[in-house]
C-alpha cells in the first residue's frame, strides 16, 4: 500500500512539473512526461492486480482476515416491471367551443350592451344593440311606398275591369284592354319590389341586434357603448366580446419538433393542474398536428378533457406525454450506473466458492425517466445489483449484505 501512495505521489508531482512550466514548457518535455505518467498507471494498475491476488489467497488461508476484509453493501433482485418515459411541458386548459360575438352585416356604433364578464348566456340570447336610425328611417320611407304602390294597383286593376267589361260590350278597342292588363302587371311588379324592399330594411334593422352564436360563459367584453362594432373588430379578443362553452374542454400544449415521431393520435397524456390542487387527469391526444411553428419550433398537440367544477379554460398545466412504454422492461437506479473507456457498466452480488463478490456487468441502456434508467441488455432477471456501497468495489471484492 505504501508503494502505491509512493506511485500516486511522483504523478502528481510529475503533474505540477508540467503545470509550473506554464506556457514555456517545451512540447518534448510535455510528451515525456505523459509517457512517464501513463507508465506509473500501468503499473499501479499491476500492483493493484497483485494486491487482490494476494487478498484472496490469505482469504483461502485465513477465514479471519475474509471476513473483516468483506465490505458491506445493499443489494437489490432484478425483477420485471414496466416501465415508462414522458415528455415533460407545460400546456393550457382551453375550450373546444369558443365564439367571438359578431355582427350579421356591417356593424355599427354601439347604443347598449346586454351582458357582462362572467354572465352565462344561450345560444339566440341578445348580447349588444347597434345604432339602427338610418336603417330605422329606411324601413319607414320603404314601407309608406307600398301604402303609394298598393292604392295603384287597386286603381290599375279597376280600369282593367272595365275595359274588358266594355269590350265585351263591343265598345272600346282591344288594344285598350292589353294595355289596361300590362299597366295591373307593372303595378304589381312594383308592389312586390317594394314590399322586397320593406323585407331587406326590416333585416337590416335586424342586424343592429347582435345574438349568442352558442351557449356558454362571457369570457371577455372588451367593448364600450359608443364605440364602432365592426366584423373586423370582433375577432379580435382585445377589441371584441368571447363567449366560451365550458362544458367541453382540452388540453393544448406545444411540444418541440425533435419530437414529431414520437407523439401521434392516441399518445397518453397526464395532466396535473396546480391552481386546482394538484389534480391529476389522464386522456389521451385526439390531435396532432404536422406543421411547425417557424419561431418556437413546436407542433400543437390537443387532448379531450371532462367537464369539472374544478377545472376552467385558459388554466396552466403541467403535461406529461407518454412517448415510450415497456410492460416487462428490467430497470434500475440512474445513479448505480458507473462508466469507463471500455464502456458503461454496474456492479452486481455473485457467490463464488461459497462467498458473496461483486463483479462487473456491462450494460446496453435504453430511456431514462426521474430516477429509473432501462436496462435493454447486460441484466437478467434474478440478479443482484449493488445499490450502495459500490463506489470503491473493484471487481471480484469481497462483500458482504447489509441488513
Amino acid at each position: 500500500m505504501k508503494h502505491i501512495l509512493n506511485i500516486t505521489t511522483a504523478a502528481a508531482l510529475s503533474l505540477l512539473l508540467v503545470a509550473c512550466g506554464g506556457g514555456k514548457a517545451d512540447r518534448g518535455a510535455v510528451a515525456d512526461k505523459k509517457a512517464e505518467l501513463e507508465k506509473l498507471k500501468g503499473e499501479q494498475k499491476k500492483i493493484n492486480e497483485q494486491i487482490a491476488k494476494v487478498e484472496d489467497e490469505l482469504m483461502k488461508l485465513d477465514s479471519s482476515y475474509g471476513a473483516a476484509k468483506a465490505k458491506l453493501v445493499a443489494l437489490q433482485t432484478i425483477g420485471s416491471d414496466s416501465f415508462q418515459h414522458f415528455i415533460d411541458l407545460q400546456g393550457r386548459i382551453d375550450a373546444v367551443n369558443v365564439a367571438m360575438v359578431s355582427p350579421r352585416g356591417m356593424g355599427g356604433v354601439i347604443r347598449s350592451i346586454h351582458v357582462k364578464p362572467g354572465q352565462n348566456v344561450s345560444k339566440g340570447q341578445l348580447i349588444m344593440r347597434l345604432d339602427n336610425a338610418l336603417a330605422s328611417q329606411q324601413l319607414q320611407q320603404a314601407r309608406q311606398q307600398i301604402a303609394g304602390l298598393e292604392a295603384d294597383l287597386k286603381l290599375k286593376q279597376s280600369i282593367y275591369e272595365r275595359q274588358q267589361n266594355l269590350w265585351k260590350s263591343n265598345i272600346g278597342t282591344e288594344v285598350q284592354v292589353l294595355q289596361a292588363k300590362t299597366a295591373v302587371e307593372a303595378a304589381a311588379s312594383q308592389l312586390a319590389a317594394a314590399r322586397a324592399g320593406v323585407g331587406t330594411a326590416q333585416e337590416t334593422v335586424n342586424q343592429s341586434n347582435v345574438y349568442a352564436e352558442i351557449s356558454g360563459t362571457v369570457d371577455v367584453v372588451n367593448v364600450k357603448v359608443g364605440e364602432v362594432f365592426s366584423a373586423q373588430s370582433a375577432a379580435n379578443p382585445q377589441t371584441g366580446i368571447r363567449i366560451v362553452n365550458t362544458g367541453d374542454l382540452k388540453i393544448v400544449v406545444q411540444v418541440p419538433e425533435n419530437y414529431l415521431e414520437k407523439v401521434n393520435t392516441g399518445s397518453v397524456l397526464q395532466i396535473t393542474l396546480p391552481e386546482a390542487n394538484n389534480k391529476v387527469l389522464t386522456t389521451k391526444a385526439n390531435a396532432v398536428s404536422k406543421l411547425i411553428d417557424p419561431v418556437s419550433r413546436t407542433f400543437t398537440v390537443e387532448g379531450k378533457i371532462g367537464q369539472d367544477k374544478a377545472i376552467k379554460a385558459n388554466q396552466i398545466a403541467r403535461v406529461q406525454i407518454r412517448d415510450y412504454a415497456s410492460n416487462n422492461a428490467i430497470t434500475i437506479p440512474v445513479n448505480i450506473l458507473q462508466s469507463d473507456d471500455k464502456g458503461k457498466y454496474i456492479l452486481v452480488a455473485v457467490t463464488e466458492n461459497g462467498k458473496l463478490v461483486a463483479r462487473r456487468k456491462t450494460v446496453i441502456v435504453g430511456e431514462l425517466y426521474a430516477d429509473r434508467l432501462e436496462v435493454k441488455s447486460g441484466l437478467a432477471i434474478g440478479d443482484k445489483i449493488i445499490t450502495d456501497g459500490f463506489q470503491s468495489l473493484y471487481d471480484g471484492q469481497l462483500i458482504t449484505e447489509g441488513k
